[in-house]
């Protein structure tokens, strides 16, 4: 259930191996569907199971679909419980995002699943857009089959840097570089989303792999919808108030472990960086010089 209130986390630290799904807060309670989310494409093609806490999101010839939060919230954490589509899943993509729901300037937090052909490592590409600045991509190689178990999906938002989690390791961290000019979202609410999709004009090795509907239907399913965060409308000095657990000092750098966890996924699973990409960038971002 979306917490309104101040949590302290106590996390638990495994060794990276070991690591399967975890939780980062042992108060953690998910809420069913119908109590923070509202289907927003094609409620046809999204079924309750269990009563409710799992959702099963379906994508055909005719359609796919997607759903959002009744709330929008500024700051804090959102997590799921994630399993992709198996098998043939090329030119398909999931998403998990959060959005300001913005035309002009708009701020973004994604991730999206791209599908792959069987036996292919499935990818998920991260960006981020702040004040409507976008393009800053990034893709890493999952390390383990998200299609055959859940897995946990979670984004962490303060006033210091965003963090993208996968089963508590973190894949992807944006900080606040505004010191050197770079936007940072900080004064939007965002909403939390998740559509499934065909994309099969980019999204499995640039497009060259197109979507086998042979396969169709396609299924990915979603359980533990966990949010944390100042909602807005709320109270005014939520979002400033120090005392949020993720605001706290131990969440304005990675720690050691997960710096370390950050470091192994960079060096062993990402296959792009836009900060590499000299054809795009020939001048590094300033975000991305150290």
């Amino acid at each position: 259930m979306a917490r309104l209130f101040t949590i302290l986390s106590n996390k638990s630290v495994l060794p990276l191996l070991l690591i399967v799904t975890t939780s980062l807060l042992a108060e953690a309670r998910p809420a069913t569907f119908l109590q923070d989310f509202r289907v927003t494409w094609s409620d046809s093609h999204i079924r309750q199971l269990d009563g409710g806490r799992t959702i099963q999101l379906i994508l055909d010839r005719n359609s796919g679909c997607g759903f959002a939060s009744k709330s929008q919230y500024l700051f804090g954490r959102v997590s799921m419980k994630i399993r992709l589509i198996p098998g043939d899943s090329a030119g398909t993509v999931t998403a998990f995002y959060m959005n300001s729901d913005t035309d002009q300037v708009r701020d973004e937090l994604d991730f999206e699943f791209l599908g792959n052909r069987t036996g292919q490592p499935y990818s998920v590409q991260t960006n981020v857009y702040a004040h409507g600045k976008g393009d800053r991509e990034q893709r890493v190689n999952l390390w383990f089959d998200p299609a055959a178990d859940y897995h946990t999906y979670s984004i962490m938002w303060n006033h210091h840097q965003v963090v993208f989690y996968v089963d508590e390791v973190p894949i992807r961290v944006y900080k606040n570089n505004e010191a050197r000019g770079v936007p940072f979202p900080k004064f939007q609410p965002m909403g939390v989303y998740s559509t499934l999709w065909e994309a099969d004009d980019w999204a499995t090795r640039g497009g060259l792999e197109k979507i086998n509907w042979s396969k169709a239907p396609f299924y990915a399913y979603y359980k533990d919808f966990d949010i944390e965060g100042c909602p807005v409308p709320g109270p005014s000095t939520c979002a400033s108030n120090p005392s949020n657990w993720w605001e706290g000092a131990s969440h304005h750098q990675l720690d050691p472990t997960a710096a370390s966890r950050y470091q192994w996924v960079r060096m062993n699973h990402m296959v792009y960086d836009y900060c590499t990409d000299k054809h795009r960038y020939p001048i590094t971002p300033p975000e991305c010089v150290a």
